[in-house]
């Protein structure tokens, strides 16, 4: 195991490769061209890097018409490089109060299948005074009153519960250090805000906006100010 361990290390450690990670992380497949820009590389170098990751069971990769597209083998490994961010060293006190600005990707971006940034936090924090979900010691529970209150979103949470995967589950925010919502319900919010076009991806970006439509139903229905 130990040795399993290292060798997975040395392959994420790697620049290039911990680009494409990263990169992936926006939730969509990419062909090798797009990864070869994202990491500032040549299409032969991106190529070894890709068939490392591949080979070592990261990624996979599939055809589409003349097309390769290459995304995360599993949820898992989305989850692993998302919570490798939270061990980067946070700015100090000192530097946040010289610098008040965030930059769009802190403010509201994917976690892979479900939304994170400060936005997240914050729709976490009313989602908890609301008493929709609580907190336990070490994860998140939805309430009969949040069951319907995702009812109303046209969200199924029996249905959800019933999956293979983790139900909801508190997420460490990498750039607020403080939770957000994670696991099928997390993912299922996400895509009914983009399907209500509540938020908006940013081609190319894990970065997502809220739309002025979103601002508003977000407030109406949970107090949100974003």
């Amino acid at each position: 195991m130990k040795d399993h361990f290292k060798k997975t290390a040395a392959i994420i450690g790697e620049p290039v490769r911990a680009t494409i990670l990263w990169t992936l992380l926006d939730g969509k497949s990419f062909t090798a061209t797009e990864l070869a820009i994202a990491a500032e590389t040549s299409a032969s170098n991106i190529s070894m890097h890709l068939a490392k990751l591949v080979n070592a069971g990261l990624l996979k990769a599939e055809n589409h018409g003349r097309h390769r597209y290459y995304s995360f083998s599993g949820k898992e490994i989305a989850y692993a490089v998302e919570a490798l961010a939270t061990i980067i060293p946070f700015a100090s006190k000192k530097n946040l109060q010289a610098d008040k600005t965030i930059s769009p990707v802190q403010q509201c971006r994917t976690c892979y299948d479900h939304l994170a940034g400060k936005t997240s936090v914050t729709i976490t924090d009313a989602l908890l005074k609301q008493k929709l979900i609580i907190a336990n010691d070490t994860d998140f529970g939805l309430t009969p009153k949040g069951k319907k209150w995702f009812a109303v979103m046209d969200i199924d949470t029996n249905e959800l519960q019933q999956q293979r995967r983790s139900f909801l589950r508190p997420c460490l925010d990498w750039s607020e250090r403080r939770y957000h919502i994670a696991g099928s319900l997390a993912a299922a919010f996400l895509d009914k805000m983009l399907l209500h076009d509540w938020i908006r991806r940013i081609k190319n970006s894990r970065v997502i906006v809220v739309t002025a439509k979103g601002q508003k139903n977000l407030y109406e229905k949970l107090k949100v100010v974003v």
